[in-house]
């Protein structure tokens, strides 16, 4: 009987507790989006998005962001130069490229793409057409702007 249970537990229990565990790894990486952006964002854009009058644009509710989804990841690693325009106000300040404050290298496309999940995920953002990014859609987005 104890060889049946020990089978049972093995079998059942064990794989059960696994898939609970589950949730805290996406959930750490969930995290480290809003983090990303505290420490190389929030500075600039503010803590909600909201951005600095008509010297820094707002993400908050950005059609500037649901117009360029394609090209965020290579804005996030080389910056932005020259004038856009955000919710009908033009902007035309230097956004430097993020990079890690620690290494001083560029962000990983991991981090990239933690990052621009969680500033399309919130204020009133939405995903691009093809939902969440993935990393290997980050990975092809720096590609294209001549970044790996």
């Amino acid at each position: 009987m104890v060889l049946a249970g020990r089978s049972f537990a093995l079998r059942y229990l064990l794989p059960l507790a696994g898939l609970l565990a589950l949730p805290s790894c996406f959930t750490n990486k969930g995290h480290q989006g809003e983090r990303l952006y505290g420490q190389h964002c929030a500075s600039c854009h503010g803590e909600q998005g909201q951005g600095i009058g008509q010297l820094v644009p707002p993400l908050a509710g950005s059609d500037y962001l649901a117009q360029h989804s394609a090209s965020l990841a290579c804005i996030v690693r080389q910056g932005l130069k020259g004038p856009i325009v955000v919710n009908g106000v033009s902007y035309n300040q230097l956004m430097l490229g993020v990079q890690d404050t620690t290494s001083h290298r560029h962000l990983s496309p991991a981090q990239i793409t933690n990052l621009l999940n969680y500033i399309e995920t919130h204020w009133g953002n939405h995903p691009g057409p093809a939902g969440a990014r993935t990393i290997a859609g980050t990975e092809a987005e720096l590609q294209a702007c001549g970044e790996r």
